[in-house]
């Protein structure tokens, strides 16, 4: 079973930084694609931030020099190193990783989600 496990979530007040953390653990040949999302309440999901497995981003124009998506691909981890926080990037972080198995095929999985609240 391929689990995706976040950590890094909290309260920051505006203006500070917070470090997202994904791992993905289990059996399988390789991961491709990463990446963060978030929703806030009352808000449809959206899109942060993508990162291939040969390191090519992709930002929300949203997060944009704000925002840094990494990975570490022999940790299986991908990362969001997120600065000068605003009060709208409050929402819950989820990562999402395409996974492929030694099938050959691939699936989706979604980490279980990480509050991140910005407030004074």
């Amino acid at each position: 079973q391929v689990q995706l496990v976040e950590s890094g979530g909290g309260l920051v007040q505006p203006g500070g930084s917070l470090r997202l953390s994904c791992a993905a653990s289990g059996s399988f040949f390789s991961i491709d694609n990463m990446g963060w999302y978030r929703q806030a309440p009352g808000k449809e999901r959206e899109l942060v931030a993508v990162i291939t497995s040969g390191g090519s981003q992709t930002m929300s124009d949203s997060v944009k020099g704000r925002f840094t998506i990494s990975r570490d691909n022999a940790k299986n981890t991908v990362y969001l190193q997120m600065n000068s926080l605003k009060p709208e990037d409050t929402a819950v972080y989820y990562c999402n990783a395409e996974i492929r198995g030694y099938s050959g095929s691939y699936i989706l999985r979604r980490g279980q989600g990480t509050q991140v609240t910005v407030s004074s």
